[in-house]
């Protein structure tokens, strides 16, 4: 029994702190330029939020469906693979959540709308965050820059960001669509604890965040709808 109380949470990861972080180092040059094309994609999502038009969702989803999709196979399958066996079956995971994204595209039920109330403006910041901040959390802790993780090609600023859109959808919390993301912020956030990463608190808590907000719009009075110029309801 006392030789378990010798063992650091470190020792029960497959690989090595230096590793994990090297892993995105390379990620990032072998994928060059994909990060400049994810980022201006980031800000049109932003931009598209503002607008709330149905056009403008289906849009937003396409490139939410299109982003996990990428990481699944280019990230988990094609790099996270070779130091975890467990990375094939969270791809598996982030193909779902592109799937169930896609379904809510196709089927007309996936909705936008611009940050007028409170949880959809903390989902608007939400999505900030992880577009700008959360890029700049690992260099800021000593990390190099050349290991950043930019939405929309690595996990944890992908499913931040997903996470925020999600808060603004319209007339409910889409619960099937949160339950995968909030599932890879537990893990990702045991991950970096376990290497005593500095910013292995910032999955945790936005998953925490995240599930207030969305049990707060379950329980609030659904909005009524408005029509916008054209008669349409919005």
């Amino acid at each position: 029994m006392s030789e378990w109380l010798t063992y650091s949470p470190l020792d029960f990861l497959l690989f090595s702190r230096r590793t994990y972080f090297r892993l995105f180092e390379l990620y990032n040059v072998e994928i060059w330029p994909a990060q400049i094309l994810a980022f201006a994609l980031g800000v049109t999502i932003l931009g598209l939020l503002r607008g709330g038009g149905a056009w403008h969702g289906r849009v937003i989803a396409m490139l939410l469906a299109a982003f996990w999709l990428w990481v699944a196979w280019a990230y988990f399958l094609e790099r996270y693979a070779t130091i975890n066996w467990v990375a094939p079956y969270v791809a598996v995971g982030f193909t779902i959540e592109a799937f169930l994204i896609g379904a809510g595209l196709i089927l007309g039920r996936l909705r936008f709308r611009p940050p007028s109330d409170a949880t959809s403006r903390f989902g608007f910041g939400i999505f900030l965050f992880a577009l700008v901040v959360q890029p700049l959390i690992g260099p800021l802790a000593g990390r190099k820059w050349t290991q950043v993780e930019i939405f929309g090609v690595a996990p944890d600023p992908t499913v931040i960001g997903t996470l925020g859109v999600l808060l603004t959808a319209t007339n409910r919390s889409f619960w099937e669509l949160l339950v995968i993301p909030l599932a890879w912020c537990a893990i990702s956030g045991t991950t970096l604890w376990a290497m005593d990463s500095q910013d292995a608190v910032v999955m945790p808590l936005t998953a925490v965040l995240v599930i207030v907000l969305a049990i707060s719009k379950t329980l609030s009075p659904p909005r009524q709808s408005s029509s916008d110029g054209s008669g349409r309801k919005r």
